[in-house]
């Protein structure tokens, strides 16, 4: 018996060293030849100016560059259950970066996750998405990378462990999720005329270049995208990107004016602002996409979470959540309740039915009813700055005035009083966890590690005047004798 069970052992190690071999094997990629760097005159102007804008749509930057960095020079941190991966220098230097890759390099990089060099690249680079994007397409963002200033900037080294740096593994990975000829969507059936040509391009789009499923899909223990739960919505870089099907808790349905209104501007009345890295992708990265690009990227998700389709009577949800926001806050005495009455009503109370854009209804906003309470408690945290959600506003941040505790009760007061949805659990310590990783963001700017979204979102902003910043002082400061002042304080 024992003899059987050595022998069977041998076989199946046999058998998997075979498919490992078989798997690097086939996809196994030779080093491409250095080439003389094309002069930027060799490019159309036109090329170039489309290549931006597909650059903006990719967010190319956001990952490209670091806090303190040259644009496109690299040097992002990005952390993973892994280890944590620095992102590569796209300028057209010819000794760091990508002068002396061709235009086949290129498209190899952006399409099969292999460098000029041969060598496999880390799924973090969505190459899983960016194999979907057309030639016309990659030809136009090569001529706008290679019409850059150059920058040396030499690699940081990655901290991904021993064997799992080891770039021939991901042949393996390869092997089990990258499916370049995958089928795609295919267009609803009610759809017709020019509705279908935009839903296409919206798909062509959010599935390719703008790699939307990257944030907003949950990812398996291999750090793929868990097949069949595409756009279910995911944690990410503290902070939730919230699902973008019918499956999105939000009180009123993304329909394809609101997702419209949201992508261009960063905010609408009926769900609330973009922060965090979507801010950025909206405000740095789309903001010079055309409209025609923006509203297909709309029509496609508002078909894909139905949000047309749904019926629901707009007015009379609006009236029950302003209602039931203003009949909890006369009733309620918690601590929760209490700093919200000081620091928080004053900006977020409507009337009238009639949810104001500036003044942010709580009772519909996504973050509120989201399962994951880390949106809202990054927006306290740390406020949104004149240039994120809804731009020239600002919300201060309360990460001075306010304890762990006191954020966690404000945090479960709007839970309670302004959505349907389940109690958050473990609330203190998911804002002690999001109060760290800002705090390890922070010291990022200094050259210690971190993630992209773990910063401040204000720090991104223009400063602010000598009013404002007193403005947002005195906020501050009403929070925190509310919190003093409320039953129960310590």
């Amino acid at each position: 018996m024992f003899k059987k069970i050595c022998t069977g052992l041998l076989i199946l190690t046999g058998l998997l060293l075979a498919a490992a071999l078989a798997a690097v094997a086939y996809y196994w990629r030779p080093a491409l030849a250095p080439v003389t760097p094309p002069p930027a005159a060799s490019f159309s102007q036109q090329s170039i100016a489309q290549g931006r804008i597909l650059a903006g749509m990719g967010n190319c930057a956001a990952c490209h560059t670091a806090d303190t960095g040259a644009p496109y020079a690299g040097g992002r941190a990005m952390v993973t259950p892994f280890g944590t991966i620095y992102s590569t220098n796209l300028t057209p230097d010819t000794r760091t970066g990508i002068g002396r890759w061709s235009l086949a390099a290129f498209q190899r990089a952006m399409r099969e996750g292999v460098g000029r060099d041969g060598q496999h690249l880390f799924p973090v680079f969505p190459y899983t998405h960016f194999a979907q994007v057309n030639d016309a397409d990659l030809a136009a963002l090569y001529a706008y990378l290679m019409t850059r200033a150059p920058v040396e900037a030499a690699p940081v080294a990655n901290t991904v462990p021993f064997p799992l740096d080891q770039r021939v593994l991901q042949a393996g990975w390869k092997l089990l999720f990258f499916r370049p000829g995958a089928a795609l969507p295919r267009a609803p059936q009610a759809l017709a005329g020019q509705q279908v040509q935009q839903w296409h391009r919206g798909r062509y789009l959010a599935e390719g270049l703008a790699h939307c499923a990257a944030c907003h899909t949950p990812r398996n223990a291999l750090g793929a995208e868990i097949s069949g739960a595409a756009y279910a919505g995911a944690a990410i870089d503290n902070w939730y990107a919230p699902a973008l099907t019918a499956a999105n808790t939000a009180p009123l349905p993304w329909t394809r004016d609101e997702l419209y209104a949201f992508l261009r501007t960063g905010a609408t009345a009926l769900h609330g602002v973009a922060a965090g890295p979507m801010s950025q992708v909206v405000h740095e990265g789309m903001a010079d996409s055309p409209d025609a690009d923006i509203r297909a990227l709309a029509a496609y998700f508002a078909q894909l979470g139905q949000g047309d389709q749904r019926q629901v009577d707009t007015g009379a949800v609006v009236k029950a959540g302003i209602d039931r926001s203003q009949r909890v806050a006369r009733v309620d005495n918690d601590q929760g309740a209490s700093i919200y009455v000081a620091a928080c009503a004053s900006c977020h109370s409507n009337s009238n039915n009639v949810p104001v854009l500036q003044r942010p209804e709580l009772s519909l906003n996504t973050a509120v009813s989201a399962p994951d309470p880390s949106n809202l408690i990054q927006v306290i945290l740390h406020g949104m700055g004149k240039n994120e959600g809804l731009q020239g506003e600002l919300m201060p941040g309360f990460a001075h005035a306010l304890s762990n505790t006191d954020i966690a009760q404000l945090a479960a007061y709007l839970r309670r009083s302004r959505s349907h949805q389940p109690a958050w659990t473990n609330l203190e310590a998911t804002v002690a966890r999001l109060r760290g990783a800002s705090h390890a963001g922070s010291q990022a700017a200094s050259g210690e590690e971190s993630s992209e979204a773990a910063r401040a979102p204000s720090d991104a902003s223009t400063p602010n005047s000598a009013a404002e910043e007193a403005d947002l002082a005195a906020g501050a400061a009403s929070a925190a004798d509310a919190a003093s002042a409320a039953p129960g304080a310590r």
